[in-house]
C-alpha cells in the first residue's frame, strides 16, 4: 500500500510542478496582453480568456499524459485497457468503472482523481484571476474620443 502511495505523490507532484509552471507563464502573459491597446476592449478579454482556457486544457492534457506513463510504468492496468482512456476517466473524476486498475494498485484511481480535482481548482482559481485583472484593465481604458465638429 505504501508504494501506491509513493507512486502516487510522486506522479502527483510531477503535475503539481507542471501547473505551477504553466501558471506563472499563463498570469505573466494574461498581465502583459491586458496592457495592450491595440484591440478593443471585448476583443481584448474575448482574447485573454480564450487563449487562458486553452492552455490550462494543454496543462491538463499533459498532466493525464503524466499519470498515463505512471500506470504504464507500474502496470497499474489490466492488459488490453487503454492507459490514456483510463488515466483521462480518472483525473477528470468521470469514473465509467469500465476499467479498473489490477487489484495491488487500486488506489492509483482515486489518487488520481484527488489531483486532478486540486489541478482543476486550482485552474479555476487562475481563470477567474485572470478575468479579474482584464477586466480592471479594460475598465481602466478609457473610451475612445470623437473629434468635435
Amino acid at each position: 500500500m505504501l508504494l501506491q502511495f509513493v507512486v502516487g505523490a510522486a506522479a502527483c507532484i510531477c503535475n503539481i510542478a507542471i501547473h505551477a509552471l504553466v501558471m506563472l507563464v499563463v498570469v505573466r502573459v494574461a498581465r502583459g496582453a491586458a496592457g495592450s491597446t491595440r484591440l478593443g476592449p471585448s476583443l481584448l478579454l474575448i482574447t485573454i480568456m480564450v487563449a487562458t482556457v486553452s492552455v490550462l486544457m494543454m496543462a491538463h492534457g499533459l498532466e493525464v499524459l503524466v499519470w498515463a506513463l505512471t500506470y504504464e510504468m507500474v502496470g497499474a492496468v489490466p492488459a488490453g485497457a487503454d492507459v490514456l482512456y483510463f488515466a483521462f476517466v480518472n483525473y477528470t473524476t468521470l469514473g465509467y468503472g469500465d476499467v479498473v486498475p489490477v487489484e495491488r494498485w487500486r488506489l492509483i484511481g482515486p489518487t488520481t482523481a484527488m489531483c486532478g480535482v486540486l489541478m482543476f481548482g486550482w485552474s479555476t482559481a487562475v481563470i477567474f484571476e485572470v478575468l479579474r485583472r482584464a477586466l480592471a484593465t479594460v475598465s481602466a481604458i478609457p473610451p475612445p474620443t470623437v473629434p468635435a465638429r
